[in-house]
C-alpha cells in the first residue's frame, strides 16, 4: 500500500465507511483494502478518533497547535528572565 497522510476529516469519513461495512457483515481485512490502510492504521485510528465529530477534531488540532505555541512563549519568556535576573544580580 502507499503512503498517504490522511486529513483527520478525511479519517473519520473513513472510520464511519468502515463502521457500516463491518456491520454489514465484511471481515476487518476487506473493509482495510477497500479503504485502502491496514489493519493496525485503523486501529490506531479508531482508538485516537473513535467517536468523535469533525469539528470535534478540527478544534482538537487547533488547540494543540496553539499549545504549542504557548509552550514555546513560555519558555522564552523564562530565559529572558532568568537573563535579566542574572544581569540584576550582578553575575554577569
Amino acid at each position: 500500500m502507499k503512503r498517504k497522510r490522511h486529513t483527520p476529516e478525511e479519517i473519520i469519513k473513513k472510520l464511519r465507511e468502515a463502521a457500516t461495512l463491518l456491520a454489514g457483515g465484511q471481515r476487518l481485512e476487506d473493509v482495510c483494502k477497500k479503504l485502502e490502510v491496514s489493519p493496525p492504521t485503523y486501529h490506531r485510528w479508531r482508538q485516537e478518533y473513535g467517536g468523535a465529530k469533525e469539528e470535534t477534531v478540527k478544534r482538537l488540532k487547533e488547540l494543540e497547535k496553539e499549545n504549542t505555541l504557548l509552550k514555546r512563549s513560555v519558555a522564552d519568556l523564562s530565559l529572558d528572565k532568568a537573563i535579566l535576573k542574572e544581569t540584576a544580580e550582578g553575575k554577569w
